[in-house]
């Protein structure tokens, strides 16, 4: 890191002050200020969509100047493809990270699911599940947002049946194909989160009762 600077108490331009600031902290505040906007985009395209995703709105909500966004950004498709990783990272920290303590096979395999249904059913994003909305709304506009989601998507399925089939060789799951039974999993649970959306709880729960069928239980 550079020196701390010792010319504070000068009467130098705020402006030169600013070009003295050492580079990496201004490096930090600029990446911090992106992921900060971009989560913010991630829960607008939780409900409107992210089409819905402008630099505009989230200047207005965040009460930050279009022009900074835009620098920080770009191109609105910049700003989707990052709400894309916002989601994301958003995912990972709070289904997958925390089931990678649990014991490989059953034990992990239900930690993921349970912490799946958790996810779309709490308040992680204003519009349920960021995923399924974007990947409903981006399936058939080919491009790179869609792209992103897809390859996103399809790792996630992987994993899962990676997992899954970890869990067959232990003897703990069901003898199934393991790419199906990952794919029949997102079925349920994308289900899941539109009968959230519709203040459908009884399907949410026939959802769960679904998915722990799926696993033998």
């Amino acid at each position: 890191m550079a020196a701390a600077r010792s010319d504070l108490g000068t009467d130098r331009e705020p402006a030169t002050l600013a070009a003295a600031e050492p580079t990496d902290q201004r490096l930090a505040k600029g990446a911090r200020s992106r992921a900060s906007i971009a989560r913010h985009a991630a829960d607008v395209a939780s409900v409107e969509g992210l089409n819905g995703v402008t630099i505009g709105k989230l200047a207005t909500d965040l009460g930050l100047s279009k022009s900074g966004i835009a620098t920080l950004f770009g191109s609105k498709e910049s700003l989707q493809l990052a709400a894309v990783q916002a989601g994301r990272e958003v995912f990972i920290a709070q289904v997958i990270t925390p089931s990678l303590d649990e014991p490989r096979g059953r034990t992990r395999v239900r930690a993921m699911v349970d912490r799946w249904f958790d996810h779309i059913t709490g308040a992680v994003f204003p519009g349920g599940c960021f995923r399924t909305a974007a990947l409903t709304e981006f399936d058939s506009k080919p491009g790179p947002v869609r792209d992103a989601l897809a390859a996103d998507h399809n790792e996630w399925l992987s994993f899962l049946a990676k997992e899954i089939r970890k869990g067959q060789e232990l003897g703990e799951l069901p003898a199934a194909d393991p790419d199906c039974l990952a794919f029949q999993l997102d079925a349920v649970i994308t289900a899941a989160n539109t009968a959230r959306q519709l203040g459908d709880e009884a399907k949410v729960a026939m959802a769960r009762t679904i998915a722990a069928q799926l696993l033998g239980e």
